[in-house]
């Protein structure tokens, strides 16, 4: 029943399944994703995330691919009487990077990254490390059905030997799925640790009303919806939230799901990596995680990759984010990454403790975690006051995504067919926004700030949203967004500015710019619209302030929406632009597919035939 140990292998059981699948073949390695053949499974490793032209510490390690020479199912129950039950013997056990030293990691990220604008969470990493006695294959299996019998609500619980290292884990998350041109995906957060059996449900009620619990699922949302909306045709619908109940964690989880026409391995490449184990906007995260880690991450936060075909000859990718897994490399020495999500809530002391929490599963699946629950207790998913906490969750989410809706299915006529181009600034939510521009009706083009070399032929700008201090106007990326609204500006080019070009335009109309005592990131709030009421979501570190609801400038007059306890702009509008701090596009935004389309009809009005 079990493969030839000697040779690479793979052992897969799947969330749902009561089989588990051998796979047995040999391992090439390949220089990137283009090259994965179908019928394969691959280790990706982090350092891949190079092929999006993102930031990481090169370590070396390799894209292996196991090429599946032989398949077989088994039923869970044989496979597990197969191995061993003998307890794992480690040695020399302990963290590379100390607590204290941690701690002071997280309060740099606290202060110096989400403090200064650079993204609204980040995930830093840290290193269980031992070493394993005896054979690192024979212990990686031991731990494997230790895993089988006691850990439960798993995606994947596997092992996978390449020659000269096995993964052995039971990962809670999906990254990305595609059946049948149907991409799924599966952004997890929050985590609540109880001791196994049934949790407390008073202790999961107050969990799931938690703040930084539920902003923590909110951001990563919005940073997965926004790589659906470049993946998925008509973007991703929001399903959910669930509770996902582990042997001793509780998630929430939400999925999002999107048809697509894309070769399974360009939809693995655009949504390298998950939010939940790098941070946003990705493409900083990943500047962040590099500059405050200055260590690889091996395969911590990339994914197992599973690409074949159905039988219908139809691409299949099935592919779990590495997390919670033991890297055991030939000569037995045995790595546990885990990281901590860091929000604006976050404290050194509490993260600390996240990643020694995250730690406990596979430690316990190793003999170290003390006594463990292995009856199948009654899960609290089910007990409507659960049920209740989380349908509350999505009370304020902005409906636009919760519901299924197709391309150009709310399109505007004053708007249908208008030229827009969006100035990416790097921040992905320009994703999200392409996809709502479209569906109203818009034709859009986008592009990243450093190719913008004219804006003719458009009818609308939008400059977007991005990381950075407004205030920096020497730094590249700043100066050259800032030249474009400063062009736009003086030719009377219809202008829509969010977040970022909100501020960069606020500058250039003369209202001064501060930081805020308490950064916005990730935060909903009730504003009042140019007099009407609404329900948006913030990611700003910065904001523009002005005393008063209008002013004049050089450009015409200008209207402010505002804050009158501190005079900080949440929108503004003029004779040919506008600008809102706040995100239209989030999930956040209850009220923002709305407001942008008021925004557009104002700035676009109806084309003179």
């Amino acid at each position: 029943m079990l493969p030839d140990l000697t040779r690479p292998f793979a052992l897969l059981r799947r969330e749902g399944r009561d089989v588990v699948e051998v796979l047995a073949g040999t391992v090439v390695t390949v220089a990137s994703l283009a090259d994965i053949p179908d019928e394969s499974l691959s280790l990706v490793p982090f350092r891949q995330v190079r092929e999006r032209g993102f930031d990481c510490v090169d370590d070396g390690t390799p894209l292996s691919v196991l090429r599946i020479a032989s398949r077989a199912l088994h039923p869970l129950a044989d496979v597990v009487a197969c191995l061993s039950a003998v307890p794992v013997v480690l040695s020399g056990g302990a963290f590379d990077v100390s607590d204290d030293d941690y701690a002071t990691i997280v309060a740099e990220v606290l202060r110096d990254e989400i403090g200064r604008g650079e993204g609204s969470n980040f995930v830093i990493h840290r290193v269980f490390e031992a070493d394993v006695d005896g054979d690192p294959v024979a212990a990686a299996l031991a731990v494997f059905r230790r895993l089988l019998e006691r850990e439960r609500g798993a995606y994947w619980t596997f092992v996978v030997h390449t020659g000269d290292r096995t993964l052995v884990g039971a990962t809670p998350e999906r990254h990305v799925s595609v059946e049948d041109g149907l991409v799924m995906m599966n952004p997890i957060s929050g985590t609540f640790r109880h001791p196994g059996g049934v949790p407390d449900r008073e202790a999961v009620l107050r969990f799931l009303t938690d703040r930084k619990e539920i902003d923590e699922l909110s951001m990563v949302l919005d940073e997965e919806l926004k790589m659906m909306a470049t993946v998925a045709t008509e973007g991703g619908q929001v399903v959910g939230p669930y509770l996902k109940e582990m042997a001793h964690l509780v998630h929430t989880e939400y999925l999002l799901a999107g048809r697509s026409a894309l070769d399974v391995r360009d939809v693995l490449r655009e949504t390298m990596f998950a939010p939940t184990v790098v941070g946003s906007p990705i493409e900083n995260a990943c500047r962040v995680v590099a500059r405050h880690e200055r260590r690889g991450r091996g395969y911590y936060g990339a994914v197992l990759a599973l690409i074949g075909r159905d039988a219908a000859g139809r691409q299949t990718l099935d592919a779990p984010i590495l997390i919670r897994t033991a890297d055991i490399s030939a000569s037995g020495r045995l790595r546990v990454p885990v990281g901590a999500t860091l929000v604006r809530h976050s404290t050194p002391a509490g993260e600390v403790a996240e990643t020694h929490t995250k730690a406990a599963g596979v430690l316990a699946a190793l003999g170290l975690g003390g006594p463990v629950e292995v009856s199948a207790p009654t899960l609290l998913a089910a007990d409507p006051g659960v049920q209740a906490a989380l349908v509350a969750r999505n009370a304020t989410l902005a409906p636009f995504w919760l519901q299924d809706h197709h391309t150009r299915a709310l399109a505007t006529p004053q708007l249908a067919g208008r030229r827009v181009l969006i100035v990416d600034a790097e921040d992905t939510f320009t994703g999200m926004l392409h996809h709502q521009l479209r569906v109203l009706g818009l034709d859009v083009t986008l592009r990243k700030h450093t190719d913008v070399s004219s804006v003719a032929g458009f009818d609308l700008v939008v400059l977007g949203p991005g990381p950075g201090d407004p205030r920096r106007i020497e730094e590249p990326k700043m100066a050259a967004m800032r030249a474009v609204a400063a062009r736009l500006l003086a030719d009377g080019t219809p202008t829509l500015a969010v977040c970022l070009g909100h501020q960069l335009l606020s500058g250039l109309l003369g209202l001064p710019l501060r930081r805020k005592a308490n950064p916005y990131q990730g935060m909903q709030r009730d504003i009042v619209f140019f007099g009407r009421p609404a329900i948006v979501g913030f990611y700003s570190t910065f904001t523009a302030t002005h005393p008063h609801d209008h002013f004049s400038s050089e450009y015409g007059d200008v209207e402010l929406s505002r804050d009158p306890a501190n005079g900080d702009v949440h929108a503004l509008r003029g004779p040919t632009f506008a600008g809102v701090q706040f995100h239209p596009e989030s999930v956040l935004s209850y009220d923002g597919i709305d407001l942008l389309r008021a925004m557009l009809t104002t700035l676009l009005p109806a084309a003179v035939s």
